[in-house]
């Protein structure tokens, strides 16, 4: 458990509970004593799980941070509200009973909820409390090798069971279909990190669990499929030949590397054709970013604690729900008057959506199955390049994330794979976590503005989402250290004929 006591010098707190979580600098570490007394190591009831509480003095100011009882809802802090999603055939508003055959009753209304905060239920609080609160960690060392003015933290995703922050929201969604009767349940995953999320979950709470994983990655991120069935989970490569949807592509292109829009069409339809199942998404809808808003709510706590205020705050964007999920609560902070941070979202050359698609309804998936989402597009049946930032192979935006980038409230900018891996090795050398190649781009931007500050002298703070961990990625890394990564790129023919088969909606 020392990796979940990480501490600011000279700052302290008398305990640690299971729900209690201290800010820090690991770094600290090298300067302080900790004297224990016999019963600071206290058996609790989850399996044999060990925690230790510590009882650290000093003359500083006691800083504590527990996990949120709420997720919190950006659309009811918004004056102008996002458009909502249409039904595919008619193009009229979704009701909610046009979802009923794909989620559970809850997430529907989650889906749709105009209220501020939703209260995280008890039993998806208790399994929480196996990872969370996740730590904010100083990146010192990374400062230093960077030579630069600017203080660099990093909210720490990477300590969860399936090592990122997805189940931050496969906890609960697993939950809210197995207190409905659900039996089944379906998803899509591109890494994998959802899929073995939603396995984890799944495997608590006694369902099955079914997923298509995109082919490219199904081939080369093998411990990624095994780490879902180790947890239960049935999983196959998209395209399959298991559905009609992935039957056609394979007809075209029998060698397609796949994409999350053709995943989650064979998804989908096994939802669609089985009343004992339902189906589940890892990013995009407003429920999954919910959820993941108790990533900011603690940062917000860990900031404080700190005695910072953020100046930037950056993460990676595929569909959203990290970068949502760290930035949405410091958004309503922002609207508040009370801090004034730049947020800047950072998504792959090859699979620009923010700042080459066009703002625009589209299907969220290749087959045209699901509802018709505002959101930055870069076309229903467009296949990026198989790049290693699986996670990221999206063709769209969250619908959410899409509006708040229309009003203003945040920027986009996409970086190179090759950039985004220099970085990567950067900060694994210096702050010891190799990261997954998704929150590269993240680590490559907070590069960037930090060498700024070194040329311009700001002291500025850098916030940096570090989603997950890339120890089931390491045939990325070798291909980089062995100068075989190559920049993938968009093509703007592509894209064009890709955005050409967007729905016209008037």
């Amino acid at each position: 458990m020392a990796s979940q006591l990480l501490l600011p010098p000279n700052q302290f707190t008398k305990s640690v509970s299971p729900q209690v979580f201290i800010t820090g600098d690991c770094q600290g570490f090298s300067d302080l004593t900790l004297k224990r007394k016999s019963n600071q190591a206290t058996r609790v009831s989850n399996g044999s799980s060990l925690r230790v509480k510590a009882a650290l003095r000093s003359t500083h100011n006691k800083s504590v941070v527990e996990i949120p009882k709420q997720w919190y809802n950006l659309v009811a802090d918004l004056s102008v509200k996002p458009p909502p999603p249409l039904h595919p055939k008619t193009f009229e508003p979704i009701k909610p009973e046009d979802l009923a055959h794909l989620f559970p009753n809850e997430l529907i209304k989650q889906e749709a909820t105009q209220e501020r905060f939703i209260d995280i239920p008890e039993e998806v609080l208790e399994i929480y409390k196996l990872w969370r609160p996740t730590p904010l960690i100083r990146a010192k060392r990374l400062e230093k090798l960077l030579q630069t003015p600017a203080r660099i933290y990093f909210k720490y995703e990477g300590g969860s069971p399936a090592g990122s922050h997805k189940p931050n929201t496969a906890v609960p969604q697993a939950y809210y279909n197995a207190k409905e009767g659900i039996k089944n349940v379906v998803t899509e995953t591109g890494a994998g990190q959802w899929g073995s999320s939603l396995a984890f979950a799944s495997s608590l709470f006694g369902l099955d669990c079914e997923v298509w994983q995109v082919a490219n990655s199904y081939h080369t991120k093998p411990y990624r499929r095994l780490m879902m069935q180790t947890w239960g989970a049935k999983v196959h490569p998209s395209p399959s030949d298991l559905t009609e949807a992935g039957r056609r592509i394979l007809e075209s292109d029998p060698s397609s590397p796949g994409s999350l829009g053709i995943a989650i069409s064979e998804a989908v339809e096994v939802a669609a054709r089985n009343e004992d199942t339902k189906y589940c998404l890892g990013s995009v809808l407003n429920h999954v970013l919910l959820h993941q808003t108790i990533i900011g709510e603690e940062c917000i706590q860990q900031m404080e604690n700190f005695g910072e205020t953020p100046d930037l705050i950056i993460g990676c964007t595929g569909g959203g729900s990290n970068f949502a999920g760290l930035s949405f609560p410091f958004i309503r902070e922002k609207l508040k008057g009370k801090i004034n941070p730049v947020i800047r979202a950072v998504e792959p050359s090859a699979c620009p959506s923010l700042t080459k698609g066009v703002y625009a309804y589209d299907f969220g998936d290749t087959a045209g199955l699901t509802p018709l989402m505002k959101m930055h597009t870069l076309g229903h049946d467009f296949i990026p390049d198989p790049i290693h930032a699986g996670g990221l192979r999206y063709h769209g935006m969250a619908p959410l994330i899409s509006h708040v980038y229309e009003q203003g409230f945040m920027e986009a900018i996409s970086i190179p794979q090759i950039e985004c891996f220099q970085g990567a090795i950067q900060f694994a050398r210096t702050e010891g976590i190799i990261p997954a190649p998704e929150p590269t781009h993240a680590i490559a931007a907070t590069i960037r503005e930090a060498l700024r500050c070194k040329e311009t002298g700001e002291a500025k703070v850098i916030l940096m989402a570090m989603c997950g961990h890339g120890h089931f990625d390491l045939t990325s890394y070798d291909k980089y250290l062995k100068g075989e990564l190559v920049d993938l790129s968009f093509s703007e023919e592509k894209i064009r004929e890709s955005l050409s088969k967007v729905p016209h909606v008037v």
